[in-house]
């Protein structure tokens, strides 16, 4: 179909990264709500005289929708809607021909289906910043189907988009096109490997912002390392961390290690960044942001988190369950 905010919330790959905090982060995506039950079915009839009992019609129904609405949150330039159903859907062609993407200011964008349950919008390039989304499931239009329509909109704000050169050791940061500030890192130092990926290197791709926390626990659990007297462990509280992938991986301010940023490369695979700017970055982050990763030799998977620019147009749209 080519139709078409200060909170930030959050499919972990086999290959974690060092950063991992304490726990699964809590999506802050609300629930939308059910609808009225369905109706009995009509009686199905076999051969005389006797009858089969009345057959029960299944509702399909939407149980969760990402982002949250307009009046809760703002949402950056690449963010995608993630629509999750409360049961299999059986016709996806059916039911993704009756969801509906309105923009006020439109751009080219397609669904692609990543389970039975859940289907994602992806625009071709990012969406135009200021403005506004609106989301609608025709589900009454599903034959048998007696579930309400549901909408949602979106609030798009500014375009945060960020880029980050681990070999220049720097983050720039442009808002609505403009350079807002550059910010000296430090990414992954590498070293470590499991199952043939080197979980110390921070991914290189684009990323999207999922989720933040004033002060997130980072733990080194990750690796299987939880007793404190083995000399890997760590558990640390860290300030001004925003979520960019599932598999761990923030932009936060850096735990000491000063004399790094800008530098060298010496995190476990996040983008550490001084105080103040980590602080900054974290005041304009919302979910669905631009992170840019260059220069490491680890490439970010499109399933890691929200990373779903990893796939080129053509990609994207061949998990669509309509025909071209």
């Amino acid at each position: 179909m080519n139709r078409v905010p200060r909170l930030l919330a959050m499919v972990a790959l086999v290959s974690a990264a060092a950063c991992s905090a304490e726990g699964v982060p809590a999506l802050q995506a609300s629930a939308v709500r059910t609808t009225a039950a369905a109706g009995a079915a009509a009686t199905a009839h076999i051969a005389a005289p006797a009858k089969a009992a009345p057959a029960k019609k299944v509702k399909l129904d939407i149980a969760d929708i990402t982002p949250m609405a307009e009046t809760s949150e703002k949402v950056g330039v690449g963010f995608p809607i993630i629509v999750t159903f409360d049961r299999d859907v059986k016709d996806k062609a059916a039911v993704e021909a009756l969801l509906e993407v309105q923009a006020d200011k439109p751009v080219d964008g397609a669904w692609r289906w990543v389970s039975a349950r859940k289907v994602i919008y992806r625009t071709k390039t990012y969406w135009k910043p200021h403005q506004k989304v609106l989301f609608t499931a025709r589900l009454s239009q599903l034959p048998g189907n007696k579930a309400e329509d549901v909408t949602r909109r979106f609030a798009v704000g500014t375009a945060n988009i960020s880029v980050v050169d681990t070999r220049k050791h720097q983050m720039k940061v442009y808002r609505d096109g403009k350079i807002a500030k550059k910010i000296a890192i430090s990414a992954g130092r590498g070293g470590l490997l499991r199952n043939g990926v080197d979980v110390y290197l921070t991914t290189s791709g684009v990323h999207l912002t999922m989720g933040k926390k004033s002060v997130e626990t980072m733990t080194s659990s990750w690796m299987g390392v939880t007793d404190p007297k083995d000399p890997r462990y760590y558990k640390e509280e860290i300030p001004w961390a925003v979520r960019i992938s599932d598999s761990g991986e923030y932009v936060h301010q850096s735990a000491g290690y000063y004399q790094y940023l800008g530098r060298s490369n010496q995190s476990h695979g996040c983008v550490r960044a001084t105080p103040e700017g980590a602080k900054w970055f974290y005041g304009i982050a919302q979910r669905g942001d631009v992170v840019k990763i260059t220069g490491t030799k680890r490439k970010l998977d499109w399933r890691n988190g929200w990373s779903y620019w990893q796939l080129n147009w053509t990609q994207w749209k061949a998990g669509s369950a309509l025909k071209p």
